[in-house]
């Protein structure tokens, strides 16, 4: 997952890309991000192409393990081949507020990893769902995968200072 762009001061995140055509009445194949996969269907409008143009979408649903959706004006195979590798995005508006101690993962990344004790181990490049928990990727001198466990693992996440301190021995990997 990519970090949020600014273009014109709202922020803008990647639910998925199209990554084929779905039978032919024009209705395209979509890689989500989101979890589970079909949860992209419930973020309306879409923002597709580099001109971000508002789609709100005529119908889709899980199709075996991949989402399949259904936009105004593609009515045949040839015309949702075209949009074959357009990233879809929403305005960071869109996504629900989160409670106390959630974050989206895109939030996460790029934040500067710290112990407990002070020292750096460098900052959050990515995140990985394991199903037990999610675990952090922190690149630094080297590549550390520290477990997204609250209160065991992470003892604190500041946004505003762009920090996530944690419990672990620097010379673990």
């Amino acid at each position: 997952m990519t970090g949020p762009e600014r273009p014109g001061g709202e922020d803008y995140l990647p639910l998925g890309h199209v990554t084929g055509a779905f039978g032919v009445k024009g209705w395209i194949k979509v890689h989500s991000f989101t979890s589970p996969r079909e949860a992209i269907l419930d973020y309306q409008p879409w923002l597709m192409g580099p001109e971000r143009i508002e789609v709100y979408i005529d119908g889709g649903r899980l199709q075996g393990r991949q989402v399949v959706a259904q936009l105004p004006g593609i009515g045949d195979r040839d015309a949702a081949l075209a949009l074959v590798r357009q990233e879809i995005v929403i305005r960071r508006e869109q996504l629900p507020e989160l409670s106390a101690n959630e974050y989206y993962w895109t939030d996460l990344q790029g934040l500067n990893v710290v112990t407990t004790q002070g020292v750096r181990l460098g900052t959050v490049s990515g995140l990985l769902e394991t199903g037990a928990n999610d675990v952090l990727v922190v690149s630094g001198e080297r590549e550390r995968m520290i477990p997204f466990v609250p209160g065991q693992y992470v003892t604190g996440v500041d946004l505003a200072s762009g920090q996530i301190e944690v419990d672990w021995d620097p010379e673990f990997s």
